[in-house]
């Protein structure tokens, strides 16, 4: 287990072990945060535990090119089914992400902590946030990292509290996104939300050389 001090800097993520753990300890400053998203490493923990730094193997990444709509999405974007905006309420994005009940999730690791520090990503330009609109409520939303030099957007946290709320901002945002020639969306982990929507896994070494 590789502990981090007070200077900025991190191990080689190789060093990660099976679970993608790298590194434990730092702080959740700016310029941390952002050396650690460039170098393929983001926080993950608990409430209750010190912070921890991970880097796994394989990593969930989307293709912009490999985006995949289904019938029922393509359907719903022909009727405007929702509102989708940028950067307009980030905020509520990020408290909602936190608090919204997820099945098999035991609260959250988007602390107090952590979301002071993504707000402060945010004022600087870093974060994109995507809000999901059904009138005048806001019922889904995303937000992430968004690496332009390297023309890479690292997927943070989504929420959704309406049926397919979530994937209709992901796939706007997608869309965006390919329009800025961004090579690829990092979704960190694997999950069949995100496998539905075209994701895949590829190796981290792979991962890292779009960050070079």
């Amino acid at each position: 287990m590789y502990i981090l001090t007070d200077i900025i800097r991190f191990p080689p993520v190789t060093y990660a072990d099976s679970d993608g753990l790298l590194a434990i300890g730092g702080d959740l400053s700016v310029d941390r945060l952002l050396k650690a998203y460039n170098s393929g490493i983001f926080p993950w923990y608990s409430e209750q535990q010190p912070i921890l730094w991970f880097s796994p193997d394989p990593r969930m990444v989307l293709f912009p090119s490999e985006l995949k709509v289904s019938k029922t999405m393509r359907q719903l974007i022909r009727k405007n089914q929702f509102k989708v905006t940028f950067n307009e309420d980030f905020e509520r994005v990020i408290n909602n992400c936190a608090t919204i009940n997820r099945t098999g999730q035991d609260g959250t690791w988007i602390t107090a902590d952590m979301q002071n520090a993504y707000k402060k990503l945010y004022k600087m330009g870093y974060i994109v946030s995507v809000e999901v609109w059904q009138g005048k409520e806001l019922v889904g939303g995303l937000y992430g990292i968004w690496l332009k030099e390297k023309g890479v957007f690292c997927g943070e946290s989504m929420f959704s509290k309406v049926s397919n709320a979530s994937k209709y901002g992901f796939i706007t945002l997608v869309q965006w996104l390919e329009g800025k020639k961004i090579k690829l969306i990092d979704c960190q982990v694997y999950t069949s939300h995100l496998a539905s929507l075209g994701a895949r896994e590829i190796t981290r070494a792979a991962f890292v050389k779009y960050l070079e």
